[in-house]
Parts: C-alpha cells; structure tokens; sequence
C-alpha cells in the first residue's frame, strides 16, 4: 500500500481506509540508549522492549495513594467539573467515567506528572525531553460499570490527533485494588510490533462516542482473534499504587466491573517532544486539546 502525507510528514501507518491492514511497526520500541539515566533497569528496559510493557508493584506509596485518591473523589463529585467538557459521562449510570486534563485542572495531579519517578521513566523509555500528549483520571465503580473494547492507542492518536510515529508511552497507576473480575486492563504481549489499520472512514466528532463505546478504530473479530492466538493475553492486577507502564501500540482492552469493587485509575501518556503532532492523518478534523494536546512544552 502506498503511503499517503500529511503536510510534509510521511503516513507511515495507514488507518480507516476501506480494508483492514496491518503494517509491521518502522519504529523503535525503547528510543533511549542502553546507558540513559532513569529509574529503570537495564533489565526491564530490555523486557519492555519485548512484550510492550512493565508492571511495577508499588510506583507510589499507600499515604500517596490515600491522596491522589481523595483528589480523584473531589474532582468526580464537583458539580463543576461534571458539567465541563472535561468529564465523560457513563452513558446508563450517568456516573462520570472520565475527566481529562487533570494535570491542567488538579494541582495534585500536575505534582505526580512531574515526579521523577514518573517523567523520568517516560524519558528513559523515549529518549528525549516529553510531554503529555494526554492526561486522565478514570473511574469504573462496581455494579455495571462499562469497558473499553480492544484497541491500540496510537491507532486512534495517529489517525485523529496526528501522531507521526510510534513513541509515546502511557502510564495506568492504580488508585483502588485490581482484581482479576473488576474489570482490570488486558494486554497482548509482544502485539506493540505489529500495526493493524482499522477499516471504515472516522465520522466527524467521533470523539464524543468513542471515548464512551470505541467504535471507529476498532480492529475485526478476525483480527483479534489471529492476534490473541499469536501472543496471548496479559491481564494486570495488583494493589493500589502499582502501574502498568505500556507502549502506545499494544492491542489492550479492559471489561465490564459488574463486581461490589471500584477500579480507579490515573491514566498519562507522555509523548516525545521529537514527535510532536501534526494534522490528522485520517480524520476530517482534530480531536480538542482536553483530549490531544497541542502543547509541546516539556515536563520540568
């Protein structure tokens, strides 16, 4: 398939053209050298770059859990922010999903962003200065609280926010126990090297759907099914304050909570300043900054 341009950027990955495809990824997975400086070991720098992720036990302490989360509460439960942009509304509860943009709303949040223990590893893994190309909190209290439908992200942040190429990492960093049944996030390993372009164009404001039910970008059950059997299925779990750092382009999904137990969340993706974003590469227009930044100013 020949590749189209957007502006003078090659579309190295093309997406939501009639026919599904995939594309073996052109990118690096780790852009830092063997010897950047960061908070990751060699080791796991080296297991990231295999399967497309890395858990770590206890990113944050239970005192700053107790924190973050009593700032995740004050923001769900403001009318305010309810009624911003900002927040997604779970379409049967009516219960916020969602807010975006903490760490521009939340003082809190903008700390934890800048905490070294955080930007540091986003740097180590994109070896450059990065910036947050998005930023959210997520709530998926228990009794029906509804998932995400597998997807890659940079699927969705090359074709409507206009990422030119594979180097953004993002961060989950658990605010409530994950259990193995309240909904947790499910990773293929090693599917980060392979891209699958969507089939069917993307509608105008497609945003405003898909971040309640994915529906454009969303990969065939043939697809899926070929992929599953490839690599397999990682489902993550672990205590308030474990993360889940992964690759923009692993094939990930998460369930329903139908469980009594809350999973919460705090949810940053760091993008390289070297892959700041250009025009859509497959959508009539672009996405609001809320949802892809179009401030590059790296994180001090």
């Amino acid at each position: 398939m020949a590749t189209a341009m957007t502006g003078s950027v090659t579309d190295l990955y093309p997406s939501r053209a009639a026919t599904e495809v995939s594309t073996p990824r052109k990118d690096p997975v780790v852009w830092g050298s063997p010897d950047t400086a960061g908070p990751i070991a060699t080791t796991d720098l080296q297991s990231f770059e295999r399967d497309g992720f890395l858990a770590i036990d206890q990113l944050i302490t239970e005192d700053e859990v107790a924190v973050y989360h009593q700032e995740l509460e004050r923001l769900v439960t403001d009318p305010g922010i309810r009624a911003d942009e900002r927040s997604i509304i779970e379409p049967k509860s009516k219960e916020i999903r969602s807010v975006f943009e903490v760490h521009k709303i939340s003082e809190v949040f903008a700390a934890l962003v800048r905490d070294e223990r955080v930007v540091g590893r986003a740097r180590q893994i994109l070896g450059s200065d990065v910036y947050v190309h998005q930023s959210r909190i997520n709530v998926k209290p228990g009794f029906g609280a509804s998932g995400f439908y597998w997807h890659s992200d940079f699927e969705t942040w090359h074709a409507e926010d206009g990422l030119p190429n594979m180097r953004t990492v993002s961060v989950s960093i658990a605010l409530t126990e994950n259990y193995d049944t309240n909904g947790g996030l499910m990773i293929m390993p090693g599917s980060h090297r392979t891209f699958l372009g969507c089939a069917g164009a993307t509608p105008k404001d497609n945003y405003k759907k898909s971040l309640q039910m994915q529906d454009a970008g969303t990969p065939s059950d043939e697809a899926l099914t070929a992929m599953a059997s490839e690599y397999g299925i990682k489902l993550f779990t672990g205590r308030a304050g474990s993360a889940t750092w992964f690759d923009c382009n692993c094939m990930h999904g998460s369930g329903d909570n139908i469980t009594p137990f809350p999973r919460s969340n705090v949810f940053i993706v760091f993008n390289s300043v070297e892959n700041a974003a250009v025009e859509p590469f497959a959508a009539p227009v672009r996405r609001p900054e809320f949802i892809g930044a179009r401030d590059f100013t790296p994180v001090k």
